[in-house]
């Protein structure tokens, strides 16, 4: 009988700890009659079984098949082993043999189960703000260290009860080793302050908050990685207070809902988006409004979409039980700060803005504000991302050094690479304050000790001014590489596509150091990991008050009409709205280059055109002028298209715009609306790509073409330039699980520095 049998070792290495992966083994081992043993290693699980050679192929098929809803498998490695005559599966004491390369799951979901003993009267934890098992529950913010157990959490802080301590040692059950593990006699507790701090004697702190929110109240709520505020996103009035005294005049508000029913009366959603909105990262999903529902026109003002995530925390499932709509649930931060994630923080930071405060005594370790996702080409594209997501790995095409890269200025993330895999930190913010620059060291500082790594190489942009290249020059004894901000967009798209091979990158964003020392952004590059070369680009046109331009587009727009027309500028709507002398300066600083960079920026491009049709002359926020430019889109089946020129100087395409400027601005002196001259500039743009491609085929022979940068994040934009590269033979790639915006651009600085000899 001996002999019928056999033995295999499994070495499996993922998101494979601390997700109820030995207990699946265990069970998967009794239910099928095989023998041996499983263990967590410093790498993942190991697991020798032995048993009849069927059962043995049924096990292992659904060892991969049939895994936890936390757990990844990114290795599967099988040998052969001797049979030894095993007659019970055991789950043996944890090893740690070489470095660590196991890899801390994201914070997630509540799963079914729990949410079902969440609402259950009779179960030990009805209403239980803080019900977990191992498919659920905070992971990555929470822990302080590695090995990932309850002494390196912030739940150390709470010892286990006898009844939770029985789950928690028992392999049969839910919650076997789920180091969160609590219930209402030994775990965390929520409480209610009131504005100015002071704790509220009220017997059911989340009830009253309900209340609170009811009568039209700003809510400080304390979630997974920060505090959000929040409001009934119904209530005109409590939503244009909480934009009064946040200090944020029109940039869109997220929103939560219960569950599918609620948010169909406000949006549409397709079965991608449905997907995307019920996955277990529960991100915030950009969906189209519906023409009429019931929510405030102040949650998103001039758009044409809501931000919208289901609830993420057992929490926020009793606070949305009580027939809300939807509650706008935004981080809690003022103006360009970071999310507020710490209680005496909250209050201080906070005050003037909150009417109160459900706080509760679960310390955040890691502050990781909402991931925001969108579904582009009916592929799902993370704008930023951050909690769901983050530290999961992403794998690299091949090993390298270990590299820490640091990103850009604007949506910083940080990387940090192992061999063949890159870490992508939590969304950091804009690296503009101090407060914001102090994330990024204790980001790193986390990054580097949940993953027990010292970096051999640091990567950093080009730009000597940005923050971050500050404390790369900071960090002394570790060789440094500088990545044009271009180059990393397009290592970033090929590394996440798993691409080594050489494509043409269609990178388009807002700026970004170019090395002539002007601002690009309108890049066409050929290259890969171990070099580029810039093959052509957007034609040059002055910044007149350099930063000032990024906030008062009508100055691009002034610009490109001078481009195109030279002296004599045609009178259009929004150059009346510019008065004489400052328009007679602006054109006199162009002329003579004083405070007037060159910039070949596509994002700026973006900012004239939408200043030139009437739509927004000054932004509030980032990337407002261009967002408002692609919601006001209309007709978009046309395919009518604006002439332009591509031009050769030597080595270089040049795309003129000046034919395109010159023909939307007649458009606009003969009364075409906003939405259609739009539409007619997507395409053109979408047009002008396919040409750039056609022509750079010809002279490199790449079928390959990356898109990526910032631009990128517009859907109509993205999904005709797919289009008619798609119908033109060449095969595209394009982002998902990275940002295509600056967010995605520290894996390919990380990639590029790997491959390059540091300096």
């Amino acid at each position: 009988m001996q002999s019928e049998r056999q033995r295999k070792k499994i070495h499996i290495e993922g998101i494979v700890q601390g997700v109820g992966f030995r207990p699946f083994v265990y069970q998967l081992a009794q239910r099928l009659g095989i023998a041996g043993w499983v263990f967590n290693d410093s790498e993942g699980v190991k697991i020798e079984a032995e048993g009849e050679p069927a059962l043995l192929q049924v096990f292992l098929g659904a060892l991969q098949r049939e895994t936890p809803p936390l757990a990844a498998i990114s290795r599967f490695a099988l040998e052969e082993r001797p049979v030894r005559g095993d007659t019970q599966f055991t789950i043996r004491v944890s090893e740690n043999e070489t470095a660590r390369k196991a890899q801390i799951a994201p914070d997630t979901y509540v799963c079914e189960d729990c949410r079902r003993e969440l609402f259950a009267p009779t179960d030990r934890r009805y209403r239980y703000p803080f019900i977990n098992c191992t498919n659920c529950g905070p992971r990555f913010t929470i822990v302080t260290g590695v090995p990932y157990d309850r002494p390196k959490t912030t739940m150390a802080d709470f010892p286990m009860c006898a009844q939770c301590r029985r789950e928690y040692d028992d392999p049969r059950d839910r919650r076997f080793h789920a180091q969160p593990n609590a219930c209402p006699y030994c775990g965390p507790q929520v409480r209610l302050h009131d504005a100015c701090g002071d704790l509220l004697p009220v017997e059911d702190p989340v009830r009253e908050a309900v209340r609170r929110l009811q009568e039209g109240q700003i809510v400080a709520i304390k979630g997974l990685g920060g505090y959000h505020l929040a409001v009934d996103a119904g209530n005109d009035a409590a939503v244009a207070e909480l934009r009064r005294r946040k200090v944020r005049d029109e940039k869109p508000f997220a929103l939560m809902s219960a569950g599918l029913a609620q948010v169909r009366t406000y949006a549409e959603l397709d079965t991608a988006e449905q997907s995307l909105l019920e996955s277990v990262e529960r991100p915030i999903v950009l969906l189209r409004q519906c023409s009429k529902h019931p929510l405030s026109a102040l949650v998103a003002p001039r758009n044409r979409y809501f931000g919208v995530m289901l609830p993420c925390t057992p929490l926020h499932e009793l606070l949305l039980e009580n027939g809300f709509t939807a509650l706008v649930m935004t981080s809690a931060n003022i103006c360009d700060e970071p999310i507020v994630f710490q209680d005496e923080e909250a209050i201080e930071r906070l005050n003037g803005v909150a009417d109160s405060y459900l706080i509760h005594n679960r310390r955040i370790y890691m502050r990781t504000d909402d991931s925001i996702t969108r579904v582009m080409a009916g592929r799902p594209v993370v704008m930023r991302r951050s909690r769901g997501y983050v530290p999961r790995g992403i794998f690299l095409p091949a090993g390298q050094p270990s590299v820490l890269a640091l990103g850009a200025e604007l949506k910083s993330a940080v990387c940090l690479t192992q061999d063949e895999r890159a870490f992508l930190s939590q969304h950091i913010g804009d690296l503009k304050n101090m407060e914001v620059y102090r994330s990024l060291i204790a980001t790193v500082d986390h990054l580097q000790e949940i993953l027990e790594l010292q970096p051999q190489i640091l990567a950093h942009d080009l730009h000597p001014d940005y923050l971050s290249t500050r404390y790369a020059e900071e960090r002394s004894g570790i060789p440094r590489v500088a990545v044009q901000h271009h180059h990393a967009h397009l290592a970033s798209c090929l590394a996440e596509n798993g691409v080594e091979d050489e494509a043409i990158g269609i990178i388009f964003d807002g700026i970004g150091f170019g090395e002539d020392g002007r601002i690009w952004g309108g890049e066409f590059l050929v290259g890969g990991f171990d070099g580029y070369r810039r093959a052509g680009h957007f034609a040059y046109v002055p910044m007149p008050g350099s930063d000032a331009a990024t906030k008062e587009p009508y100055r691009m727009a002034l610009s490109y009409l001078r481009h195109a027309f030279d002296a004599q500028l045609p009178e259009l709507p929004f150059l009346k709205r510019i008065a004489e002398g400052e328009r007679r300066l602006l054109l006199q600083m162009m002329a003579q280059g004083i405070n007037s960079p060159l910039t070949s920026s596509c994002g700026r491009l973006f900012d004239g055109v939408a200043a030139l049709v009437g739509l927004r002359d000054r932004v509030s926020f980032e990337g407002q002028a261009a967002l408002e430019l692609e919601m006001a889109i209309d007709g978009p089946a046309q395919r009518r298209t604006y002439p332009f020129a591509l031009v050769q100087e030597g080595e270089m395409l040049i795309f003129d715009h000046a034919p395109l400027i010159r023909a939307l601005a007649l458009d606009v002196l003969d009364g075409i609306p906003a939405g259609v001259i739009s539409a007619c500039f997507h395409n053109t743009l979408a047009q002008m790509v396919r040409r750039v491609c056609d022509q750079l085929r010809q002279t490199t022979g790449l079928q390959r073409v990356a898109l990526s940068g910032g631009v990128f994040q517009n859907r109509f934009l993205t999904e005709r330039c797919l289009e008619l590269l798609e119908s033109g033979g060449f095969q595209v790639f394009t982002h998902s699980l990275v940002p295509p915006n600056d967010g995605g651009l520290a894996l390919g600085q990380a990639v590029i520095a790997g491959r390059r000899p540091a300096g």
